[in-house]
């Protein structure tokens, strides 16, 4: 492990990376945010969904700095008594689970179909283009509103499991296409090399030669991709959340919390959606700007 972090620390990208201040900053406050999402039960000082500890006499109090406020709520506390530091913590952890579990699986049926695209080119490339041309032309937000709609009415009584795979499918849904038309174009390009005419002429599969010569040299553009397309699947959850057709009202992620929080906005307790969103904030802009450096790192003509 200590020799493999040592070679990626003397490689172009390490070096890239030891260079850019606000690659490491983005870094620092992206492992913070996972960090404390990962680790919740130990991180957060309350459990906010544990109704057995939750007190109402404690409902709505501002942040410890003001004169009403305690030590015990450092954020202070929403509606129901919850604290406001544990909640963001426990809700960016369902706002992070939904956002990468999303992109992964955008990122394997996307990546499968524009290899086949590419690759086999005929009518198999112009189908899929014609679907992801389909795709392209509906908003993502409004098809993700109609598949949690439709699957909130099919399962009004399913567990919590299955709203997250419901919520899931549809970020999902619209997402893998920028994967497909990437590698598509990549492997347009890779399928006339060298190594792919010999790897042909040697006799090896179709779908050998895909998934073992061309898949490493086309994941490049994908990395860059997938690392700036999970902050917009987070912030597609939170608004779906916002909205009220995003996670169960029992798992409450940051979109929810600034849902709720909205209601007192305009009372004064500006807490209860400043604090969320801020989280929200932190992790799309360090998400992003990794996205960003990861691109120019992996881009041979910036070296």
């Amino acid at each position: 492990m200590i020799k493999t972090l040592a070679r990626w620390a003397d490689s172009d990208v390490g070096y890239s990376f030891r260079t850019s201040p606000v690659a490491i900053v983005a870094a620092v406050i992206a492992f913070v945010c996972i960090f404390c999402a990962a680790f919740a039960g130990w991180v957060s000082p309350h459990n906010p969904f544990d109704l057995a500890k939750l007190e109402l006499m404690d409902a709505r109090l501002p942040p410890a700095w003001y004169p009403e406020g305690t030590r015990k709520y450092l954020l202070g506390t929403d509606d129901q008594g919850r604290d406001i530091l544990s909640a963001v913590i426990y809700g960016a952890r369902i706002s992070l689970i939904v956002g990468v579990v999303s992109v992964f699986l955008s990122v394997a049926v996307g990546t499968l179909l524009g290899l086949i695209a590419g690759f086999r080119g005929g009518w198999v490339d112009s189908a899929l283009m014609r679907l992801c041309d389909v795709m392209l032309s509906f908003p993502p937000i409004l098809v993700a509103l109609l598949i949690s709609g439709v699957g909130r009415a099919l399962f009004p009584n399913a567990d919590t499991t299955v709203a997250f795979g419901v919520l899931i499918f549809s970020i999902s849904l619209t997402k893998w296409v920028d994967y497909a038309r990437t590698v598509r174009g990549s492997t347009m390009v890779e399928r006339n090399k060298e190594y792919v005419q010999a790897a042909r002429v040697t006799g090896v599969a179709p779908m050998r030669i895909m998934l073992r010569h061309v898949l490493p040299n086309v994941t490049g553009p994908v990395m860059v991709l997938a690392t700036i397309q999970v902050a917009t699947a987070i912030i597609t959850e939170a608004t779906l959340s916002f909205l009220g057709v995003g996670v169960p009202p029992t798992s409450p992620s940051l979109g929810s919390l600034i849902s709720v929080g909205n209601q007192y906005l305009f009372s004064g307790e500006w807490w209860m959606t400043v604090f969320p969103g801020l989280m929200l904030v932190l992790i799309a802009l360090s998400v992003n700007l990794l996205g960003d450096w990861l691109r120019d790192a992996l881009n041979p003509r910036l070296r």
